[in-house]
């Protein structure tokens, strides 16, 4: 919804004074020393947009000291708001947070790291304009390893053939129609996917270039072993692909098993075996009870979902929050 009516945003903004047009909500973790930087860069681009915007940072607790910068922001800024979890819940816990709490009718994310450059979100904000719900700012280049790279290709490969209604390009930095990502809030699942929930709600979405900026400081923090974790739960939460597979796997088993019955039958009535072999009796057991407890392992993988699904968790606990115009109560 676009206010091309002064009088209509003056209005709405007396009967609401925490309205905004644009909110940034940005997860953060383990990224103190960037967040001055990026509020600073960000900030003249998001005036240029609007005189009426927000920018929520929520610390996903990365044992260090980024809270007290957003503190420090929030002290500072009477647009800064700034939320701490008690325990680490991950970015897409953290997104949904701060979408909770945003108040904008557009609602942009992106990372603390500055790969998502602030002077790229007006690109983002014009194409959403042109009638979209969700608009993804797609690298024209990658600055990440090698093996990141190719990683990340191959998982978006897999994910769009295991659910075919993910959208072709996605990203954590982009920009969507409120009433879309308000729903976001609304699904409940352990293992939270938003571009999986947003290919779900909207298949009216857009992407622009953007470059690859430069991280400011430090290393990324996602590793293999996160990004193998994450591509699983996506598989598992969000397609039946490896049901199927189980599926496909046990019935493929069974034929090689009666293949391989059928066959010693044969050639014990032919007079083609005289001794029972012990290493193909131990080859047998092997393979078949490998396959089984491979099958068992994804049909655990679902049961255990279903076990947090039922125990009704929340995605996120909220420990601390901060705002400019709570520090002015305070001091009050």
């Amino acid at each position: 919804m676009e206010f091309q009516n002064q009088e209509v945003l003056e209005t709405l903004t007396e009967r609401h004074p925490n309205y905004a047009h644009l909110s940034v909500v940005i997860p953060v973790y383990r990224s103190g020393s960037t967040l001055l930087e990026l509020h600073k860069r960000l900030r003249p681009v998001l005036e240029g947009l609007t005189d009426r915007f927000e920018i929520i940072f929520v610390e996903d607790c990365g044992g260090d000291n980024s809270f007290e910068f957003v503190e420090q922001l929030a002290q500072q800024d009477p647009c800064v708001k700034g939320y701490q979890f008690n325990r680490n819940f991950g970015q897409h816990a953290a997104t949904i947070c701060g979408i909770a709490h945003a108040t904008g009718d557009w609602i942009l994310t992106m990372d603390d790291d500055l790969e998502h450059q602030p002077e790229a979100i007006p690109s983002l904000y014009e194409k959403a304009k042109e009638g979209y719900d969700l608009v993804y700012g797609v690298y024209e280049d990658r600055s990440h390893a090698k093996w990141r790279n190719l990683s990340s290709e191959l998982a978006k490969r897999a994910f769009r053939m295991a659910i075919p209604s993910l959208n072709y390009d996605y990203s954590a930095f982009r920009i969507i129609r409120r009433h879309i990502a308000q729903s976001l809030t609304r699904f409940d699942s352990p293992f939270p996917f938003i571009d999986g929930y947003l290919s779900w709600v909207t298949n009216r979405y857009g992407t622009v270039r953007v470059p690859h900026g430069t991280r400011y400081q430090g290393a990324s923090n996602y590793n293999l072993r996160k990004l193998l974790a994450f591509t699983l739960n996506i598989f598992v939460t969000f397609s039946e692909l490896p049901l199927k597979l189980a599926t496909w796997i046990g019935l493929g088993s069974a034929a090689v098993g009666i293949v391989t019955l059928i066959s010693i039958l044969l050639l014990k009535l032919v007079g083609g075996i005289s001794v029972s072999g012990y290493a193909s009796l131990m080859g047998a057991i092997v393979l078949f009870g490998g396959l089984q407890m491979f099958v068992l392992g994804i049909m655990g993988e679902y049961l255990g979902r279903i076990n947090f699904k039922t125990s009704h968790k929340p995605n996120y606990l909220v420990a601390r929050e901060v705002s400019f115009r709570q520090n002015e109560k305070e001091k009050g």
